[in-house]
């Protein structure tokens, strides 16, 4: 098994009838595999595959935190200190990987140092609570700086950034220039409050690359934008020149060369299209890489490979995983079973 490659998408139950979990297939394959080997019935909204023992994988559910060292045949639920939480972001510090952290709902951070058998949860942020949704917000994804161990960001959907430099003992705010931003006519929206500044608080993902490690990379509402002072001031990068969608949904580094990144562009959170786009100058240039496939709803997530480049999926709203095995020379569509609706997380591995 150790030398298959997997893909894994995490799922939502639903309202109508859509069955969560997770499920996974063989990347060369077609057959889904829905797995609940020690899994309770629940959604899935974050998976990370160990990127040095891609055996091992963490699942964030609304029932916690779970783990295989199987590649999904089994789980196992870990010494965690909430259950309450729902878990929507996971990941495995790359300066220690002992080291790992989780964000989830309502808005909560976490923190393993034995390689996720045994959690704590970290100080509250002691954020002010900007925007009134009808969900809690939440931590949707963390990153760390690729050069500078302890040093952290976190996006909250739906209240901004926060960052921390000492591991996440302590937090600062680096929202004040979102704000800010939210006030100018072309980056106001408002969808599920009266604040028009609810778009650009609107955090999905959050990222950091070597090749500029002064710079946060942030996927909102309304586009992606950068920041090189700790979050002082943001800057749109202006991806609206490259793509005719700008709803940023997801944004991931290349684990194999830090000036190539990959966004997931749509119309909104639920829309009937999505597109990848990849930039090798560190997000100063964009293309799109997956014009041979069509989505039919909003593109959730990209996956890449830790150990071949050329291996590269994303996932739509609604159930399309469309996957390349050659850098996007071609594509396969692989959707999942009909009786899911609603999917959040990808991972490969």
């Amino acid at each position: 098994m150790a030398s298959t490659t997997h893909v894994y998408v995490g799922a939502m139950t639903t309202r109508d009838g859509g069955v969560g979990g997770v499920y996974r297939r063989e990347a060369s394959g077609r057959t889904w595999e829905h797995l609940t080997n020690g899994l309770p019935e629940t959604s899935v909204r974050a998976i990370t595959v160990d990127p040095n023992n891609p055996d091992i994988v963490f699942i964030g559910t609304d029932n916690g935190l779970f783990r295989s060292r199987d590649r999904g045949d089994h789980w196992e639920g870990v010494n965690f200190p909430d259950t309450d939480v729902q878990i929507w972001s996971i990941l495995i510090d790359p300066h220690d990987p002992q080291r790992m952290y989780a964000g989830g709902s309502p808005v909560a951070l976490y923190r393993s140092d034995d390689a996720g058998s045994n959690w704590k949860r970290l100080p509250n942020p002691q954020i002010p609570n900007r925007i009134k949704m009808a969900f809690e917000c939440r931590v949707m994804r963390i990153a760390a700086n690729p050069i500078k161990p302890n040093e952290l960001y976190a996006t909250l959907e739906v209240n901004g950034v926060i960052r921390s430099n000492d591991g996440g003992n302590s937090w600062q705010d680096c929202t004040d220039d979102l704000l800010r931003l939210g006030h100018l006519p072309h980056l106001e929206s408002r969808i599920g409050s009266d604040d028009p500044t609810e778009g650009m608080l609107d955090g999905h993902a959050i990222a950091m690359t070597a090749a500029d490690p002064d710079a946060v990379l942030l996927a909102v509402r309304m586009g992606l934008f950068r920041t090189t002072d700790h979050g002082k001031s943001w800057q749109d990068m202006e991806v609206g020149k490259f793509s005719p969608v700008t709803y940023g949904r997801d944004i991931r580094v290349s684990p194999h060369d830090p000036r190539t990144l990959y966004a997931c562009l749509s119309v909104a959170a639920n829309s009937t299209f999505g597109s990848l786009y990849r930039s090798q100058d560190t997000g100063k240039t964009w293309k799109r890489i997956d014009e041979a496939v069509t989505p039919s709803s909003t593109l959730m997530a990209v996956a890449l490979h830790h150990r071949n480049s050329e291996i590269i999926f994303t996932v739509a709203r609604h159930g399309q995983v469309f996957g390349t095995l050659n850098g996007g020379t071609s594509w396969i569509e692989s959707p999942l079973p009909q009786q899911v609706r609603d999917v959040y997380a990808l991972a490969c591995g």
